[in-house]
């Protein structure tokens, strides 16, 4: 799914229509974004992010980008600039619609008052346990505080001082006045300011006082003149709250729509449980290549095509479902594959003599850099004496349905030669670490003038003009489809993956990617796609891993054992 491109259809964009249709909102489509400024932005907000702008776009509508920033205690500039470089990434534009929560502090606070004026909110000294108590239970319905029936000149007052800061934290709230029997424990009374003498990002120290979230979402929604508020699955409760706000007030109502939210197997979605990771050190930053944040995937080599085309495939329902992994890995080997280079590299080299192959020669060889992409053109690839092949490319007893490289068998080595094996040379373990292999001058190229036929190409790397370089495989970072299903007295971290990284320093790459700089994405043949490391240097190339390819042998070793 390209940023342009119509979402699949859905209740929601059926919702949009018939609203276009009736002409609500006046044939207006306005959308909005609204992150937490709490974390990094990953993979379940792609989805969000995919469907609130995709719908707007459809439609001939703009999408917002705003952060709700209500809460000083957890949000960082760090935060907002990572939703902000993502996004871009990610493909996404909002032009000059850049708002944030705290932008609407002033407004927000007059609205309070407000209410406080009509009778609908009042100043509630029970302490957060307290309101907790009194609050009730899905069975049994809560108490009026004490305080709910202050005289509404006590109630401003208190609140003004609450806004001079005279209060210490804790000490006091506003209240909404609504229903403390509601079956909606969100209608009990509902907190809408708090004192919080803390530091934000954007204000400083100006605000004592911090409007809660639900109160600041929808006032900022009709603020910003949003049609559509696209929220998931978890604010299905709270929009009979997010319209109580709104009428009081008598302003815009925008249409709060919930929808499902991503959840994806081996994947944790809790930005919470995500800064764990981060602060415990179990992985290197936000930006860690196994983590599902949209810049780990984008160090790991996902393209942002591939994960545009992965949302623009998901459902949207009133569901909540789980989504296998295989099926974003899909998206981004189908893209890869489209638009990756192909180069060789040897992650576990075994070095090759080739016997009857001139000392001093080099030849140059032409590959393909991308047989779906004929404009990609070729490249010449050196070939020497020596090389080197995968460890797993040669085995000195090969069992049945192995047709690699063999005592006394021949393969083809790729854009090059058949090669055949004559001997062995074993470390004292008796462990292969060199063959002598002879070749045949006429089957330039990887054919024979004579028509026989090989069962097996290998791929292989010049090991006098090899660069040495990292590479890191990536797997799963938990064992468990559901990370957070664990049993009593345990948690998420017990279903940690000790195998979820592999560094490997010891591998040989051809020549031509000496220079790769940081972000490109390769297909190393045979065995996946890669990414070049931020990490890199000249000295020292570092890939990572991206997803691997499918391997025919590694699944019958798999299934036999």
């Amino acid at each position: 799914m390209n940023p342009s491109e119509p979402a699949r259809s859905n209740f929601i964009r059926d919702i949009i229509i018939e609203d276009l249709e009736t002409g609500k909102y006046g044939g207006r489509v306005r959308t909005r974004f609204p992150p937490e400024p709490n974390g990094y932005p990953h993979i379940g907000h792609a989805k969000s992010i995919c469907l609130n702008f995709g719908l707007a776009a459809e439609f001939g509508g703009k999408t917002n980008l705003r952060f709700d920033d209500t809460n000083p205690e957890k949000e960082e500039q760090q935060y907002v600039d990572a939703f902000i470089r993502d996004l871009r990434w990610l493909g996404f534009d909002w032009e000059d619609r850049l708002y944030y929560a705290s932008d609407y502090f002033g407004q927000l606070f007059e609205w309070a008052l407000a209410l406080i004026r009509k009778g609908s909110a009042f100043v509630c000294d029970l302490s957060g346990d307290e309101v907790r108590e009194y609050r009730g239970t899905l069975s049994a319905p809560g108490r009026e505080s004490p305080y709910r029936n202050r005289a509404v000149e006590e109630n401003l007052d208190l609140f003004g001082r609450m806004r001079a800061g005279e209060f210490p934290d804790g000490s006091r709230t506003l209240r909404a006045k609504i229903d403390m029997a509601s079956p909606n424990l969100n209608l009990r009374d509902p907190i809408l300011y708090r004192i919080l003498q803390a530091e934000h990002h954007r204000t400083g120290s100006e605000w004592p006082i911090y409007p809660m979230y639900d109160f600041a979402h929808g006032q900022s929604d009709s603020i910003e003149g949003i049609t559509h508020s696209i929220c998931t699955l978890e604010f299905e409760d709270h929009r009979p709250l997010y319209d109580w706000y709104i009428d009081q007030l008598g302003i815009h109502h925008p249409q709060q729509i919930e929808f499902d939210r991503l959840n994806i197997t081996y994947t944790l979605m809790s930005k919470r449980k995500l800064l764990q990771l981060v602060q415990k050190g179990i992985v290197s930053g936000w930006d860690d290549a196994r983590m599902p944040t949209l810049s780990g995937m984008r160090r790991r080599g996902y393209p942002p095509e591939a994960i545009r085309s992965f949302c623009g495939e998901l459902g949207v329902s009133k569901t909540t479902g789980v989504v296998e992994l295989r099926l974003l890995e899909h998206h981004v080997r189908q893209e890869l594959n489209k638009t990756a280079p192909r180069m060789m590299a040897v992650l576990h080299p075994l070095k090759v003599v080739i016997d009857n192959y001139p000392e001093d020669h080099v030849d140059e060889l032409d590959a393909v850099n991308n047989p779906e992409d004929p404009s990609a053109g070729t490249r010449k690839v050196p070939f020497s004496r020596e090389l080197y092949i995968e460890q797993d490319d040669f085995r000195e007893d090969p069992p049945k349905q192995y047709y690699r490289l063999s005592p006394g068998r021949e393969v083809r080595l790729r854009w090059g030669y058949f090669i055949t094996c004559v001997s062995v040379v074993k470390n004292e373990n008796g462990e292969p670490v060199e063959l002598h292999c002879t070749y045949d001058p006429a089957t330039r190229g990887g054919n024979a003038p004579d028509g026989r036929r090989v069962k097996a190409t290998i791929h292989w790397v010049s090991a006098a003009h090899a660069v040495d370089a990292e590479v890191r495989i990536y797997e799963t970072l938990f064992t468990t489809e559901n990370p957070n299903e664990t049993p009593e007295g345990k948690d998420f971290l017990d279903n940690l993956n000790p195998a979820s990284l592999e560094v490997l320093t010891a591998c040989k790459l051809e020549p031509a990617l000496k220079s790769a700089a940081p972000g490109e994405r390769y297909q190393f043949e045979r065995l996946g796609y890669f990414c070049v490391d931020p990490d890199t240097t000249p000295e020292t190339p570092v890939f990572n891993r991206t997803v691997a390819l499918r391997d025919t042998w590694a699944k019958i070793e798999k299934r036999t054992a």
